[in-house]
């Protein structure tokens, strides 16, 4: 539910699920799954029908899918849910179609695939073996793992039930052991996975320059938002402005800033290449420095939050406070001098 350019991640992933013809998505939730349903409902103000399945217990990449076989009916497409990418997803549908088998995988290709899960195959795609994070200079092969998978049903015959299950260090190798086909989607699609801070904020950067499309209204390289119009000098492009915001003269905010709905900027602060969630206010002169402030923040006069630090919901920064690099404080927080 991270906001990307105002628009919460998994929406702008249900609205390419969407787009490429899908009509039913299933939500394997664990985590506050309430914040999920209560904004998407069934799914029909989208086109789509949404159908939400809480896990009691984390079941693994796999569990969840097999916690979700009672509503697969054939193939259907598998996303990591902190994975930001422009795969074209009828592209992989047509790769699928006339290769066969029991999936195709996307990858994308690294130059040090040490972080991520190697992956094996022929020169026809198809899959040999995984290496989960191969020590560096060791991969046979740079292509990785890329967390979007098109499988047939009958993989879920490959995944125990009441458990926990891994789909990359179990499931996928078992398929291979049965003298199963596992194909290689490779592309070089633009990829990123959101789940640190800096890459929430380099792919953001990456949407600025042009690099990922979106599919909601935005200029590259300019003023984008609703609240785009704002007095002549307070704004440094590239910047995103959410809808009622208020930057007093004085203030100065970009480059490579987003603002959600509802920010409030005060005179002589400064805001640059950071992510302010809706309902963030900051005080007088205060500065804010390559940071992710999330809902209903406030920051008060003079406060400095320096490069790297990540704020959660309705937290209050004294005035005159100094929060050094990388600083992390937890929702409904106060942070004094």
């Amino acid at each position: 539910m991270i906001p990307i350019m105002g628009v919460p991640f998994l929406e702008l992933m249900l609205r390419r699920i969407k787009d490429a013809g899908i009509d039913h998505a299933i939500l394997a939730s664990g985590y506050l799954p309430d914040a999920i349903s209560s904004y998407f409902g069934d799914g029909s103000g989208m086109g789509l029908r949404l159908t939400y399945v809480v896990e009691a217990t984390p079941m693994g990449t796999a569990g969840a899918i097999k916690n979700v076989e009672e509503h697969i009916v054939g193939p259907f497409f598998v996303f990591n849910g902190d994975v930001l990418t422009s795969l074209d997803l009828r592209a992989m549908m047509a790769f699928h179609d006339k290769h066969g088998g029991m999936g195709a995988l996307h990858l994308i290709t690294v130059e040090d695939p040490s972080a991520f899960g190697a992956v094996v195959h022929d020169q026809d795609g198809r899959i040999a073996k995984f290496i989960e994070k191969p020590p560096k200079g060791t991969s046979p092969s740079n292509d990785v793992n890329a967390g979007t998978y098109l499988l047939e049903r009958e993989i879920l015959d490959y995944i125990p039930s009441g458990r926990a299950v891994s789909i990359e260090r179990e499931t996928f190798p078992a398929v291979l052991d049965a003298g199963n086909a596992l194909y290689a989607y490779v592309t070089s699609d633009y990829w990123i996975d959101l789940g640190r801070p800096e890459h929430y904020l380099d792919a953001h950067h990456h949407i600025f320059d042009g690099e990922m499309p979106l599919s909601i209204p935005f200029e590259k390289g300019a003023i984008s938002g609703p609240g785009k119009e704002q007095p002549p000098g307070t704004v440094e492009p590239p910047a995103f402005i959410g809808a009622n915001v208020v930057i007093e003269p004085g203030a100065h905010v970009g480059p490579f800033v987003v603002l959600g709905d509802d920010c409030h900027v005060a005179n002589g602060a400064r805001i640059q290449d950071s992510l302010l969630w809706d309902g963030v206010s900051i005080g007088t002169d205060a500065v804010v420095e390559r940071s992710i402030l999330a809902s209903g923040t406030r920051i008060g006069a003079r406060a400095r939050v320096s490069a790297g630090s990540v704020i959660g919901h309705n937290v209050y920064i004294d005035d005159d406070t100094n929060l050094p690099e990388g600083s992390r404080v937890a929702a409904d927080g106060v942070t004094t001098a």
